[in-house]
């Protein structure tokens, strides 16, 4: 580096934003993630003793993945080198294994290679990177805010430890703040400014675990704020409030929120929990969520786990589907938030999908038998012939409009698929099959 590269980039430092100026340098500075780098965690151990091998961090947006990698290049013996999946291309990654073999070679020198965004990598990517991790040529540091098991390729997950990191707490968030709003170094302390302890709390409980959120707020309110009469600048819960203003949620439509957010909201409503089934509603509203998924998911859950414990479920549902379509939003969110209190607080039943699953599973292992003879169409010129319909028995014109009468195949004679609950209209069923003669003990299955 010479004179100018070394100007140039300390201006940068100097003008980039204040969450990149703050960036922990040690690990004595970062924030949280005890879990993992607590003195006694593996992590910590092996960062201290310079011992790292391939690791990927995984986590949601400003939790510290891309700062616990600066560390890591502050406190390591190695060679650092650093690429984002976003931007680099097959060229830069042939660079930076050729930099790592020179190291290796000339130096005796391992070098860690840091792939920010890894997920971002394809599948030919990935795989280019494999050999040289195995060989020991890179150690392999990875960030995602994807769940790693399903972004990145089993080959190199195998050869890494995964780290989860969590969004931080309120509390360690508000210590950041304070720090950064006093630091006359790297943070806002040449400006004057006081952060209130209410406004700090805010703006941490507001930033939703993500640290960067939070300290990007402080510095949009020290920048745009004029000084009071005494000359300072106050951040006041006011000013914190129009700074931030809505609340950062941990919202991907493709990732783990998505899916973890519907699974909980899926699961409230199977619980029987209407609350929690609106709260979950409500999180995917707020961050964007489709609403013909969310009406598809509720259609799903009253066939699936209400069934005809209550028919009715399944009829509210699509009617919602409809009707949200017609109406779009922001009327839409109630009529989805009718939709599924009516299946969280209907009675539950899993009996049609057990049917389905079973009768569907029998057709698959079981060879197809014929269907019998009196069942079959005998609605053309010689069907009677073929002894089509003969001997079929019309319900109607019996008692109760029932006749006993097989209607599976041999095979499956006495087998039963569908077996109604004790739950809600589904016992109903059970006594007008008692009516009729018809009836089983629960869980048989012939």
């Amino acid at each position: 580096m010479d004179l100018f590269d070394y100007m140039r980039e300390k201006e940068r430092e100097n003008e980039s934003p204040l969450a990149s100026r703050m960036r922990p340098r040690t690990l004595e500075e970062v924030a949280g993630q005890e879990h993992i780098i607590g003195r006694d965690k593996l992590l910590y151990r092996a960062i201290k003793a310079d011992k790292l091998g391939s690791v990927i961090f995984y986590g949601p947006p400003g939790t510290g993945k891309t700062t616990l990698a600066k560390v890591i290049a502050n406190t390591t013996s190695a060679e650092f080198l650093q690429i984002n999946a976003t931007t680099a291309g097959k060229k830069d990654m042939e660079e930076a294994v050729r930099s790592a073999k020179d190291a290796l070679g000339m130096y005796g020198k391992k070098t860690i290679l840091f792939v920010d965004e890894i997920h971002r990598f394809n599948k030919g990517q990935q795989d280019y990177l494999l050999p040289f991790v195995e060989d020991g040529t890179v150690v392999l540091i990875g960030a995602t805010t994807e769940n790693p098991y399903f972004e990145v390729n089993s080959a190199l997950l195998s050869r890494s430890l995964i780290f989860e990191l969590k969004p931080l707490a309120a509390e360690n968030i508000a210590a950041l703040l304070m720090r950064a709003v006093s630091d006359k170094e790297r943070g806002m302390g040449a400006f004057g400014a006081e952060l209130d302890s209410d406004a700090a709390y805010f703006l941490a409980d507001a930033a939703n675990g993500d640290a960067r959120s939070a300290l990007n707020a402080l510095e949009l309110g020290v920048l745009t704020t004029e000084p009071g009469t005494d000359g300072k600048i106050h951040i006041t819960t006011g000013v914190a409030a129009e700074c931030i203003q809505k609340r950062t949620l941990k919202y991907d439509k493709k990732g783990d929120n998505h899916y973890d957010t519907i699974s909980a909201f899926i699961k409230s409503m199977r619980g029987s929990d209407p609350d929690a089934a609106v709260y979950y509603l409500a999180r995917m509203l707020y961050a964007g969520e489709e609403v013909a998924f969310i009406a598809r998911r509720i259609m799903i859950c009253a066939a699936e786990d209400v069934s005809n414990a209550d028919p009715n479920a399944l009829v509210v549902a699509t009617a919602a589907a409809a009707a949200v379509e017609r109406l779009g939003m922001p009327e839409g969110r109630i009529v989805l938030a009718q939709a599924a209190a009516y299946v969280a607080c209907a009675p539950k039943s899993n009996s049609a999908i057990m049917a389905i699953d079973a009768a569907m599973s029998a057709v698959e292992k079981d060879k197809t038998p014929p269907i019998p003879p009196y069942l079959q169409d005998a609605h053309y010129p010689g069907a009677a012939g073929l002894a089509r319909g003969i001997g079929y028995r019309y319900a109607h014109d019996y008692e109760n409009h029932y006749v006993d009468q097989p209607y599976l195949p041999d095979i499956y004679r006495g087998r039963r698929f569908y077996i109604p609950s004790d739950n809600g209209y589904e016992k109903n069923i059970q006594e007008y099959f008692k009516k009729i003669g018809k009836t089983w003990e629960p869980g048989q299955d012939g």
